[in-house]
Order: C-alpha cells, then sequence, then structure tokens
C-alpha cells in the first residue's frame, strides 16, 4: 500500500481520479460521471441515499445482527444495544411517521433532543426521506431555539420531554414551548419523546406522543436524492452573534467520511467506534451517526460526563465494557480526567488492553495533555484538527494509510484532499517557522460546507474574501521544515504587544506544563502603553495544595524563560475553573470581553453562566 506522501501528492495534484475512487466505496442509485463540477461542487451528476449507505446496504450484505448502536447512559444507569436490522426497522418507522405528517424532500426538520437513540433515529430518518435535518443541542436557551427554528424554517420539529444531567432533570418541553412562542415560524407538529424522569404535557393540536405516532406508521423507503442535495444544516456561532447554518450536502458527505474512516482512523467493519461527544455538535455529526454507520462500525452514545457519572474512571468503563478499539473525544474530557485523577488509577481499574488509538481534536492538545494520556494508556494519542465547517479532518496523523512520527502540539501534516497553507497578510505562503492564517486552497475536498444555508454573501465574506482562491479557516499556525502542521489557536488569540505579534497558544502551552496546572488559557488585555499585553488563567489539580499567589509568581517566570521578555507576561492568576461552551471550548473571546470592560452577551453554548462572573472578580486581582 502507497504511503502518505504518495496518497496526499495524488489527492492533490489529481483529485477527480482520487475522490472517484473513494466514490466506489459508496452505493449510488446513479453514479456520477462527473466527479467536480466547474461550481466547485462534487459528483454534481450523481444520485443516492445517505440512510441506505448506513444501514440497509448493510443489512442487505448479510450483517443485520451485527450491533449498529451501543446506548450506554450512566445518567439513567441503562444500556441499550441496537443491531443493524432493527435500527433500520426504528429508522424506517420514524421515516414513515414524518412522511404521514408531510414531510418529504427538501424539507426541513429541527431536532432538539438529548443524547438518547431516537435522536440519532431521527437524523436518519430525515436523511431516508432527502429532508434536510437540522440539529439543536438539547437544553439550548429559548431564544436560541427559536433564532433556529426562524432560520431553517422547519415542517416538524422532534424532541424530547427532558435531557438528564449528573444533578439535575432538564425539561425540554418548556424551553420548546418558549421558543416557539418567541419565534415568527410556526412548525406543522412537534413530536415528544416521553422520557419516564420528566413527562411533558403535550399541547392539544400541535404535539403527538413520539412512541404512539411511530408505533401507527408504515415503514418508509429511501428517497433518491442528488449528490448536491443538502443533508443537514448545523448552526455554529458567528462573530457577529447570529448563528451561521453551515450547509452539509449528500454525496460528498457520505464518500468523505466514509474514506475517513478507515484512511484516517484506521477503523474497520465490525469495530466499535466511540465518539464522546454529543449529537448537537459536528463531530456528533459526522462521528456518532454518519461515519461509523457507513463504514459499517459499532457506533456508541453515551449519555454521561468524562468525570461525575459517577467517577473519572467513566471513560475506561466504556472503553472496556464496550471492547471500545477507537476512542475520539475533546482535549478538554482528557484535562477534566487528569485534574480529577492525575495518577490514572480509576483507569488501572479496566481492561483497556483492546484500545487501540486515542483521537483528539475540538480544541488545541497541550503537549502536557497528550503526554499524560499516551503514557496512561500505552497506545498512540492522535491530536487531529477540523472545523465545524470542514466536518472531517483537515490535519491528522492518518494511520490507516501510514502512522507518522508524532510531534506534540502538532496535529501531524494535512489529510490527503486538504491543500493546507500558512499565507501571510500579503497572501504569500510563510516558510516554515513563521505563523500566518492558516487556508485551504480551492477547491475544497468532497464533505466541506459547499456554502451557508440560505446565506451565500455571508460565506463568501466569511471565508472566500480575505485570500482569493483559499478557504480561512481563521486559525493561525505555522508548518515546520518537515511538513507538519501547528495549529496555535484562532487569528484573534494572536496578540500584539508592543509591535510584537504573540501567540496565547504558545504560553499557554508553557503554562500547562507546569506540574499542578490542570489547565488554563492565556487571553490579550488592551493595554496603554504595549496596545495588548497577555494575562493567564490556571486551573489547579485536584488536590494540590498549592499557594495561588506562589504558583502565580511561578507560572510568571516559567513564561518569561520559555518564551522571553518580549512577551511581557506578567499577571497570571489562578481561578476554580475557566468558561466553556459544552463541547468544552474554553471561551476566551468572552474572556477578553470581560477582561477589557467591554459589555458582552452571554453565550448560548456555555455550560454554567455563573464562571463568568468569576472571571470578572479574578481579573480585579491579576
Amino acid at each position: 500500500m502507497a504511503g502518505y506522501d504518495e496518497a496526499y501528492r495524488r489527492s492533490i495534484r489529481h483529485p477527480e481520479e482520487f475522490w472517484a475512487e473513494a466514490a466506489r466505496g459508496i452505493d449510488w442509485d446513479t453514479a456520477p460521471a462527473t466527479v467536480l463540477g466547474p461550481d466547485g461542487r462534487w459528483f454534481p451528476d450523481g444520485r443516492l441515499n445517505t440512510c441506505h449507505n448506513a444501514l440497509d446496504r448493510h443489512v442487505a450484505a448479510g450483517r443485520g445482527g451485527q450491533p449498529a448502536l451501543i446506548h450506554d447512559s450512566p445518567v439513567t444507569g441503562a444500556v441499550r444495544v441496537l443491531s443493524y436490522a432493527e435500527l433500520l426497522d426504528e429508522v424506517a418507522r420514524t421515516a414513515g411517521m414524518l412522511r404521514d405528517l408531510g414531510v418529504g424532500a427538501g424539507d426541513t426538520v429541527v431536532i432538539y433532543m438529548p443524547m438518547v437513540p431516537e435522536a440519532v433515529v431521527a437524523m436518519l430518518a430525515c436523511a431516508r426521506l432527502g429532508a434536510v435535518h437540522s440539529v439543536v443541542f438539547g437544553g439550548f436557551a429559548a431564544r436560541e431555539l427559536a433564532v433556529r427554528v426562524d432560520h431553517a424554517r422547519p415542517k416538524v420539529v422532534l424532541s424530547a420531554s427532558c435531557g438528564i444531567e449528573p444533578s439535575r432533570v432538564v425539561a425540554y418541553k418548556p424551553l420548546l414551548d418558549a421558543a416557539l412562542e418567541q419565534a415568527a415560524h410556526r412548525p406543522e407538529r412537534c413530536v415528544i419523546l416521553q422520557r419516564p424522569q420528566c413527562p411533558a404535557e403535550l399541547t392539544e393540536g400541535r404535539d403527538l406522543d413520539w412512541a404512539a405516532t411511530v408505533r401507527d406508521a408504515e415503514p418508509a423507503p429511501c428517497v433518491s436524492v442528488a449528490a448536491t442535495d443538502p443533508l443537514y444544516v448545523l448552526y455554529t456561532s458567528g462573530t457577529t452573534g447570529s448563528p451561521k447554518g453551515v450547509l452539509r450536502d449528500n454525496g460528498g458527505h457520505a464518500v468523505a467520511l466514509h474514506w475517513s474512516m478507515a484512511n484516517v482512523y484506521g477503523a474497520a467493519p465490525g469495530e466499535v467506534f466511540w465518539a464522546a461527544s454529543d449529537v448537537g455538535w459536528v463531530v456528533g455529526h459526522s462521528y456518532i451517526v454518519y461515519a461509523p454507520l457507513l463504514a459499517g462500525c459499532t457506533t456508541v452514545l453515551y449519555e454521561g460526563k468524562p468525570v461525575g457519572t459517577p467517577d473519572p474512571g467513566a471513560y475506561w468503563r466504556v472503553v472496556a465494557t464496550h471492547g471500545v478499539r477507537t476512542l475520539f473525544t475533546a482535549p478538554t474530557a482528557i484535562r477534566a480526567i487528569k485534574k480529577e485523577d492525575p495518577s490514572g488509577e480509576f483507569a488501572k481499574k479496566w481492561d483497556l488492553s483492546g484500545l487501540r488509538h486515542l483521537f483528539l481534536a475540538g480544541e488545541r492538545l497541550d503537549p502536557d495533555t497528550y503526554h499524560w494520556a499516551a503514557d496512561l494508556l500505552g497506545v498512540p494519542v492522535v491530536d487531529h484538527w477540523w472545523q465545524t465547517e470542514t466536518g472531517w479532518p483537515i490535519a491528522a496523523n492518518c494511520v490507516g494509510i501510514e502512522t507518522l512520527p508524532a510531534r506534540p502540539g502538532s496535529p501531524t501534516k494535512p489529510v490527503p484532499g486538504w491543500d493546507v497553507h500558512v499565507l501571510d497578510a500579503a497572501g504569500n505562503d510563510c516558510p516554515p517557522g513563521v505563523e500566518g492564517s492558516v487556508t485551504v486552497k480551492l477547491p475544497l475536498p468532497p464533505g466541506a460546507l459547499p456554502t451557508l444555508y440560505r446565506d451565500e454573501a455571508r460565506f463568501r465574506s466569511s471565508y472566500l474574501e480575505r485570500h482569493p482562491g483559499h478557504y480561512l479557516t481563521g486559525d493561525g499556525g505555522h508548518f515546520d521544515a518537515d511538513g507538519y502542521l501547528y495549529v496555535m489557536g484562532r487569528i484573534d488569540d494572536v496578540i500584539n504587544v508592543a509591535g510584537h505579534r504573540l501567540s496565547t497558544g504558545s504560553m499557554e502551552e508553557v503554562l500547562a506544563g507546569h506540574p499542578d496546572v490542570a489547565e488554563c488559557a492565556v487571553i490579550g488585555v488592551a493595554d496603554e502603553v504595549k496596545g495588548q499585553v497577555p494575562v493567564g488563567f490556571a486551573v489547579l489539580k485536584s488536590g494540590s495544595e498549592r499557594d495561588p499567589e506562589e504558583l502565580e509568581r511561578e507560572l510568571v517566570a516559567l513564561v518569561r524563560e520559555r518564551i522571553g521578555p518580549v512577551a511581557a507576561f506578567r499577571r497570571a492568576v489562578v481561578v476554580a475553573r475557566l468558561p466553556k461552551t459544552r463541547s468544552g471550548k474554553i471561551l476566551r473571546g468572552t474572556m477578553r470581553d470581560i477582561a477589557d470592560d467591554r459589555p458582552y452577551t452571554t453565550p448560548s453554548t456555555i455550560e454554567d453562566p455563573a464562571a463568568l462572573p468569576e472571571i470578572a472578580e479574578a481579573m480585579k486581582r491579576a
């Protein structure tokens, strides 16, 4: 088998040949005669159905008895396993229910659900009909849900009575009712999955009971759609505060995700693949639902947390119990486990010998966390980098092609298909070691967003205009002399200290290396003399009894030693926690607003709003 260099070279020099070959891994109703259209769209004359490729074809091939979906819910104490045949039956009946409610190809359906099998079923049922699903993270505030309902204009909303957190039950139905009161758009029907922990009161004439309605429906067959027809819309927060609807099409998405399972993740049909994320995020769409099922794997749907459900060994229990071969989660989850169990005692209670790889993405992986996980698990830890917009990895160690030597701090090299460049302000390629804007030369490979839903102008202004002919990722970074990519964070996380452009990611790397620091963030704060100066925030490891003031002095000295006085790093403060989104990303932009005493709105994606006043209080001490 050809190695990484050959695969990457072919994908960039001969993309149509490369992706035509990958497309043979998918069942087509009409095989595409054209691989890449003049407008940059992939397989424009092909027709297929994504649900057929995820379910029906595996059952037809005689693998209906294989587990397709394992639902593991420590918050309810339940585990449920659905075979491919059982999942197909539920999806076909749910598609039949939607069809009976008037949903057809091209219609939109909003899904507002917790981490239950029916959420996966709902997504696949929409795909079966050629309908466009838009999943809104379960428990989002009513105002945020209303904004998405108004933009997506769903014919039907699929929801549940409640979600379950470790310490509380979150009633979804009152949030849904409030959202629909605020929204200008009125969906024709809402179908509510009643959970016994908190049954909901249904609104007569609008709401239907999920179980009863599905029970009465006849199974629906797959509807053939064009490869360029939309599969889903996933809203991601934009710089203006209004959400951007990232559009994903059917054909390119199926081809790219199927290809990525074997080549990026090294996963084979029949193996257990676990993406410890949420179906409300892109990782959940791509690697809980679609990619594992397209590849014939068994996927794990986990309704719990990395710690607290019930302890820091929660992930290791799931890995050992279900025979997980590939685990994919966020660095934040590993840092949370490390904070509670720094010596890894909980991992030693479980047999993890079946685990082959740990993949981490969603936020920059600091070298300290990388080494901790690699030493604890004794398996390759694969840092990789991608975005909601791209749908699958831009840079990774493609273990299914050739495992390259890892370099902590780098997601290794660009994945085949992604023509990655680092450009300076004038649009020229930066030499090795020099930071610039990370971009991807057009056309984007299959699976990436072709546009923003109902907003082509914003798509162009957000991603294509800064560097013509390139997609702007919004991240800064550099290549080293060997072609390894280093992504140092969002472009707005580069600060300007007295004319020197410095990466806060580099400073965070230094802070994270301190033995008492569990996690950290560095932000640029306005300064009258220097323009901006960095301020560090650090969370201590569980059990650490260090004096905060003494530790803060050590952190300042470390940054000055490793990066130099030019960083002007003079302030570090120990905090109990960092404000984060539910997916684990640190809200650095909001922290900057607080630090600079600018007005801010609490982001809809925040995990705990109470963390923000704590940062304001910490800034007074900084």
